[in-house]
């Protein structure tokens, strides 16, 4: 089957997902940018395939393996492990307050995911498609430690960017080895690194080119950046590519002779995606039930990343499952976004250029911030966050347009027709308007099916504003006070469109939209329950307004509190010290 095509999905079906979002490196706390990228936008996602019936396993867990982990742990005089084991638990913990709904997540020491990353590069050796090189690699004389990729700083060959890493360069998003790199620096210390001699272990990519290069041409869902960068390194070639590496807080590598290598941690952490959903499943009791995910050509693997991790899910992980000759099923597509700025800025802590997940759950309700995130989410370019754009998107969009929509219903139920859904029946002009708002979710679900969040909520506020239309042109204030019959249709059918924006807006506002659901007597709806008009009879209650405005006072006490959260913050020692938790 090509991929992208819907041919065959009944119109009934169930469909089966796997949803796993980039695991965060848990060296610090993400930002904004990094939740958009990845965790909050398949949240979304996941929630959307929910509602409309479908069965998904969605996963991911911390990235804790690594240098920038083992530097940090020797700084601060601890074991590495120590530092992850707190700092997953409080990621884990931010994840819940942000209303992220993960079958699994997992973290990178998990047993599970150790014991099949080397099974599974053990296949890739017995299957000849590893093989050992001696190579130079980077050692820095001063701090006495061999330096990975990332550890390593130099211009770009190709871009000329002056920070670019050993391994990437964040700029262009080329692939990158540390040789390559020109006027190369150790990223600790600044100092020259010197080139030791060192036996390492390759994955061939050159062997498995022609076929990851057929499943990304084949590939009609990816994004266009993801299919654009894939295939122009392809165009360039793909080459060996080291998956050892000397340091020692990491997987152990599992090849004979290997001692003191382990796994680097690019090429285990995009395995977690199959170790967290055996791992979901083992915990069920029911392990063998993974492989009827990732071995069914029915099922569609969906990734969420920043642009950043483009190559790694749509090329490495690719290779890697080919290589396996078990039969995995290939990746439906990548979500990529492009970056999100803030306020013109790449975000960075020590500048205090940007937010960060804790703070942000310190400034405004996370239904809030999910709506302005997903309303500015870069999909096909970068985009900013700025502060005046997000209280306008809140006052005037959130409030004004859809919040005083759902609100003016609810209240004219309550207080007119003494909290009782009432009947009617629907004239033409009633039914226009209704079909119209059900154009605006039809459109919506087409953007939803294609994850173009944003476009899919755009289409939600339009729900909003034809919700708004209908009640100045029909005036049921003013039709009450003659014929109470019309007035209790035109509020029902009122009532209708406000049910259709709330099924359209849970994915990305689940707290909100049950409330409402509980306010106005709707039990858990589906998505096919926005062409089934409320019933009346029914009561609503506890009728009051979502949402409220932000008045330019409360968003200077918001910034104030934000400092004092980072003034306090920048006191602590330890990183787990430096994360705002609500209540603490």
């Amino acid at each position: 089957m090509p991929f992208g095509d819907e041919s065959d999905q009944p119109g009934n079906a169930r469909r089966r997902w796997v949803i796993g979002s980039a695991w965060p490196y848990i060296y610090a706390v993400p930002h904004l940018g990094n939740l958009i990228g990845s965790v909050l936008s398949a949240d979304v996602f996941v929630r959307y395939l929910r509602l409309k019936g479908d069965d998904v396993v969605f996963v991911s867990g911390s990235d804790e393996h690594g240098t920038p982990i083992e530097v940090e742990a020797l700084q601060l005089g601890i074991r590495p492990r120590e530092l992850t084991d707190r700092m997953h638990e409080i990621i884990k913990k931010l994840f819940e307050f942000w209303e992220i709904g993960f079958d699994n997540y997992t973290r990178t020491e998990s047993p599970v995911h150790k014991e099949f990353v080397r099974e599974f590069f053990m296949k890739l050796y017995n299957n000849n498609y590893i093989f050992t090189k001696e190579d130079e690699v980077p050692y820095c004389p001063k701090d006495k430690i061999y330096l990975p990729d990332r550890f390593i700083i130099g211009t770009c060959p190709y871009c000329g960017y002056d920070k670019a890493r050993g391994d990437q360069c964040e700029n262009c998003g080329r692939l990158l080895e540390p040789k390559l790199l020109i006027n190369p620096r150790c990223a600790i210390c600044g100092s020259k690194p010197i080139w030791v001699r060192t036996a390492h272990w390759y994955l061939d990519l050159t062997r498995l080119e022609d076929r990851v290069k057929k499943y990304v041409e084949e590939n009609t869902a990816l994004p266009e950046n993801a299919k654009q960068m894939s295939l122009g390194m392809l165009k360039e070639g793909l080459k060996p590519r080291a998956i050892t590496r000397d340091n020692k807080w990491g997987i152990e590598a599992p090849f004979p002779g290997a001692d003191n290598k382990t796994i680097y941690v690019w090429f285990e952490a995009v395995l977690g995606y199959i170790s967290a959903t055996i791992e979901y499943f083992r915990n069920r009791g029911n392990e063998d039930e993974w492989k009827r995910y990732w071995f069914d050509p029915n099922t569609r693997v969906v990734f969420f990343v920043g642009k950043d991790n483009i190559p790694f899910h749509v090329i490495l992980l690719p290779a890697m499952l080919i290589a396996s000759s078990d039969p995995y099923v290939m990746p439906y597509t990548t979500a990529s976004t492009e970056y999100l700025l803030f306020e013109g800025k790449k975000f960075s802590k020590s500048q205090r250029i940007g937010i960060w997940i804790d703070e942000a759950l310190a400034l405004m309700p996370v239904d809030y911030w999910r709506f302005v995130l997903i309303y500015q989410r870069p999909e096909s370019k970068d985009t900013s966050f700025a502060w005046h754009q997000t209280l306008d998107v809140i006052n005037s969009i959130l409030n004004d347009i859809i919040g005083n929509f759902i609100h003016r219903v609810l209240t004219f139920i309550s207080t007119r027709f003494n909290g009782e859904i009432p009947s009617g029946s629907l004239r033409d002009i009633d039914i226009k308007y209704r079909d119209e708002a059900l154009d605006h979710f039809k459109n919506s679900e087409g953007y939803y099916e294609k994850i173009e969040l944003r476009d899919a909520l755009l289409e939600a506020i339009e729900i909003a504003r034809v919700g708004n239309r209908y009640l100045n042109e029909r005036q049921p204030w003013e039709l009450i006070k003659g014929n109470k019959d019309e007035a209790g249709a035109v509020i029902l059918n009122a009532l209708h469109i406000v049910k259709i924006l709330s099924i359209d807006l849970w994915p990305i506002m689940p707290k909100s939209m049950e409330s409402l659901w509980t306010m106005a007597g709707f039990s858990k709806l589906n998505w096919k329950d926005a062409y089934e008009p409320p019933k009346s009879g029914i009561r609503v209650s506890n009728v009051r307004p979502l949402f409220k405005k932000i008045s330019h006072e409360e968003f200077k006490e918001m910034m104030k509190k934000l400092d004092d959260i980072r003034n306090t913050k920048d006191k602590n020692k330890y990183p787990w010290q430096q994360v705002y938790l609500p209540g603490q």
